[in-house]
């Protein structure tokens, strides 16, 4: 079995909403909504993610932009957005997906999740990454 099918079958046992193997063959899942996981563990350590695989349960441009930037080499997501798709690929990051979306829906389900929306034409994703981490 792969990294990311072990993570992707921990993702559904535990119902988590993100599960990392980190580099050093430890596996942790996560059950924070949003991207609130991603932000805490990064703030305690900006290089843990290094060579990580990622499951996730939503992968939006703002989720994409932050795991590449933190150096993850592949991730696999319940849902991916539209807006994700490029920057995994510009980076070279191996990605799967159960269903594609235009973009990430808000909590409120109204519309677009307020953080694709201000950086869906964002080029930089240093930026974003810098911005959400509040480097």
């Amino acid at each position: 079995m792969t990294k990311l099918e072990e993570v992707k079958e921990v993702l559904h046992q535990k119902n988590a909403s993100l599960v990392v193997a980190y580099e050093n063959g430890e596996i942790k899942a996560y059950y924070q909504d949003r991207i609130k996981d991603i932000k805490d563990i990064l703030k305690e350590d900006e290089n843990v993610l290094k060579g990580a695989v990622i499951a996730d349960k939503v992968i939006g441009k703002v989720a994409g932009s932050i795991l590449t930037v933190a150096g993850v080499k592949e991730i696999y997501a319940d849902v991916i957005s539209e807006y994700a798709i490029p920057v995994l690929e510009e980076n070279h990051i191996k990605y799967e997906y159960k269903e594609k979306v235009q973009y990430i829906i808000n909590q409120a389900k109204t519309g677009m999740c307020p953080m694709e929306n201000k950086y869906k034409d964002e080029k930089d994703i240093n930026v974003i990454y810098k911005e959400m981490l509040n480097l």
